[in-house]
């Protein structure tokens, strides 16, 4: 079975590269262009997150958490569609560098709570402008009527 990078036409005078696909049929497909929007929009998100030493998932586990200060890490898990165990590494990256802590539940001593801390809470506010910043970088070619658009459809997609 060929894979579809192989069955692009190479031979020679013929374009390649990102012109290649342009005339692809895999340009058809919602999926495969949301992967492709997906990955230049994630390629400057993690660029911009590196400088801080933080990986995506920690930044969106950070939103997650100030949005709901004291979340059950399994809660915590299912809204970053990770298992539990996941969950464990990003979290002790996070408590390492001082921005979250866990805390034993109250009701149950088996349950922790998540939370930020002052510095995690700091830190969490000059992430947001980044991420916007970048955003804005990835999305620089809509205008803003087309960014409301798309952000629309995108929410539509996602149900």
């Amino acid at each position: 079975m060929s894979s579809p990078s192989s069955q692009i036409d190479t031979a020679p005078g013929t374009s390649h590269g990102a012109d290649a696909l342009s005339d692809n049929w895999l340009d058809t497909l919602v999926g495969y262009a949301l992967r492709r929007a997906q990955l230049k929009v994630f390629q400057h998100l993690v660029g911009n997150l590196a400088e801080h030493d933080l990986r995506p998932a920690q930044f969106t586990a950070m939103v997650i958490i100030d949005n709901e200060p004291g979340l059950m890490q399994a809660d915590l898990a299912r809204q970053l569609a990770i298992e539990p165990p996941q969950l464990v590494p990003l979290l002790n990256k996070l408590e390492t560098r001082g921005l979250a802590q866990r805390v034993r539940g109250v009701q149950d001593k088996r349950a922790y709570g998540v939370f930020l801390t002052k510095a995690g809470l700091t830190l969490l506010e000059q992430l947001k402008a980044v991420a916007v910043a970048s955003d804005d970088a990835a999305t620089a070619a809509l205008d803003e009527d087309e960014r409301v658009q798309l952000l629309h459809l995108l929410r539509k997609v996602n149900g």
